[in-house]
């Protein structure tokens, strides 16, 4: 409700691209979560806000009935966004009555994560649905966004071996994180920092975008098909290079890390400096003996306050989600929970390439060595950026 307080009613219904959802959506799906998996079926004679809202804010459960499109959420003008917030407020309530019941706390837990996931999801498709408006609206006051100076690359050394890793603990993990398990790495090295917007602008000047050896061949048919010529939300002016941003139209901040781009540009640009992306093992390998320290800075954009505790080592959290060369897939032993619930991570292991790391929009809470995050390799509304790694 807080990052939704600056939006005027109509930003609520956007819906710039299938990919996004509007901000009205958001709040109604999130409700919609507790409503199914914890109310109807735990909360003797609960009565639905709306029974038809099953099937408006279902996203993805078959398990539960046919979902709403999702290209077509958009053009939910009704419910209204004030009986959106009643339902949410419909909700809150009927949920005071189970939560002294510890036997539903793993599964409150699950929908209060999952609200988190959707709380960065509302702020990137709102950035998206706001950058094909030629007003380049604000989402917050316009800042300096340069935060870095320039500092040369150097290599983080790991050993080779056999490494665990998966999820350990007694906090809140989502499935995909686990089981724990042993995996076979070769000696190498990462990246200190990410990728500079600099640096990217040196692969873009040495025909980076023209050359196909570079490319993969479905990034190259890609690049192609869609005329790509720069990260998402650039454009080229008679000023140079500038970018949409939630704070509105900027110059770029040649020293902070690139964002927007796709697995494919991470990997044409990897190819380019002689190196390759980290594989999640090698990544969580390096970013578990790193603490997240800090929290973040109360904004309505948010940013971290610190990132790790090894100054050889930056930027593993609270800047871009880092896209390494692995497909999404369950980790030997999983099993996903049983009934509808259980479509919420599992059934998306095809087809998607595993992100690492947190952005500067991600809940703090979910900044963690063992996070999966993934998405398809050509996606890249989210901020998503370049760490490399080497043998």
């Amino acid at each position: 409700m807080a990052l939704c307080a600056p939006l005027e009613p109509a930003d609520h219904e956007l819906q710039a691209a299938a990919f996004t959802s509007p901000a009205k959506w958001h709040l109604a799906h999130t409700s919609w979560f507790f409503e199914t998996f914890i109310l109807l079926p735990n909360l003797k004679g609960y009565r639905p806000f709306n029974p038809l809202f099953e099937q408006l804010f279902n996203s993805y459960y078959n398990g539960i009935g046919k979902p709403f499109p999702r290209d077509k959420r958009g053009l939910l003008s009704r419910p209204s966004l004030g009986e959106v917030l009643r339902y949410r407020l419909w909700v809150d309530e009927a949920m005071q009555a189970l939560l002294a019941d510890t036997s539903l706390w793993p599964l409150i837990e699950l929908g209060l994560n999952h609200e988190q996931q959707h709380q960065e999801l509302l702020l990137t498709d709102l950035q998206y649905c706001w950058s094909v408006n030629p007003l380049a609206p604000a989402y917050a006051a316009p800042m300096n966004e340069t935060k870095f100076t320039h500092q040369k690359i150097s290599w983080h050394e790991f050993g080779g071996g056999i490494h665990s890793i998966g999820y350990q603990g007694n906090a809140f993990s989502f499935d995909n994180e686990g089981p724990r398990h042993s995996v076979l790495v070769s000696d190498g090295a990462i990246a200190n920092r990410l990728i500079t917007t600099r640096e990217y602008l040196e692969f873009m000047a040495d025909d980076g975008y023209q050359r196909p050896d570079l490319w993969l061949a479905d990034g190259w048919a890609w690049v192609q098909q869609n005329a790509i010529e720069a990260p998402l939300y650039w454009r080229e002016t008679h000023d140079g290079w500038r970018r949409f941003s939630l704070h509105g139209d900027q110059p770029l901040a040649l020293d902070n890390p690139v964002t927007h781009v796709s697995f494919y540009e991470a990997d044409a640009y990897a190819r380019w400096a002689g190196a390759r992306l980290p594989t999640e093992a090698e990544w969580e390998l390096v970013a578990s003996k790193q603490a997240v320290v800090g929290g973040f800075q109360e904004s309505a954009y948010w940013y971290p306050q610190g990132a790790v505790n090894d100054q050889s080592l930056q930027q593993l959290f609270g800047e871009t989600w880092q896209w390494t060369s692995s497909t999404y897939q369950a980790y030997p032993k999983y099993k996903p929970a049983a009934g509808a619930v259980g479509e919420y991570n599992g059934k998306f292991m095809c087809n998607q390439m595993v992100l690492r790391g947190a952005s500067c929009l991600t809940p703090v809470a979910h900044a963690r060595a063992s996070y999966r995050n993934f998405f398809y390799p050509h996606e890249r509304w989210q901020f998503t950026g370049i760490r490399l790694a080497r043998f």
